[in-house]
């Protein structure tokens, strides 16, 4: 299953593509058809990824909302991103929404169009009612994304919620 925008094809990785990804991304390159430029696998995220690359080995029936969703530019092919749902739905039907860049590639769209496409997907889903995010209080760039995209501030503490 692939989600396609005007720029951008987003691949929900399978069990096994999570675990190329984490330990051999030539590989994953090949079988995807793509080069990976987005950010590196080093320190938290990379212990994130082999995290939910268990969770998603244990509930592989579940994988769109245990793994990470590929953000592949459709010009070049270029992995520029990832984002990934956090969990599956809870019991108010809401799922968490995650994402990221590469340096290079902010300020270009490409996030805004992720978001849109992957809660469009998401809201068609009879589990889900909303779509929720956690911002940092300081994290401009990620706020504008969601407000763009449609979401509205609902809790403020140490971080900031957003619900579409």
């Amino acid at each position: 299953m692939t989600v396609e925008t005007n720029r951008l094809t987003l691949v929900p990785l399978t069990a096994h593509q999570l675990k190329l990804w984490i330990e051999n991304i030539a590989a994953l390159e090949k079988e995807l058809t793509c080069s990976y430029d987005a950010e590196p696998l080093t320190d938290v995220f990379l212990e994130i990824l082999k995290g939910q690359l268990t969770i998603t080995e244990n509930d592989e029936l579940n994988y769109l909302f245990h793994s990470f969703w590929l953000i592949i530019r459709r010009e070049d092919r270029a992995v520029v991103g990832s984002a990934d749902f956090k969990a599956l739905p809870d019991a108010n039907g809401e799922v968490e929404i995650g994402y990221g860049l590469g340096k290079k590639y902010e300020h270009h769209g490409y996030m805004t169009e992720t978001v849109q496409a992957m809660c469009k997907w998401a809201m068609s889903q009879q589990a889900i009612t909303h779509v929720i995010a956690e911002t940092e209080n300081d994290n401009i760039p990620s706020q504008n994304i969601l407000t763009r995209c449609g979401f509205t501030q609902y809790k403020q503490a140490d971080t900031l919620w957003w619900r579409l």
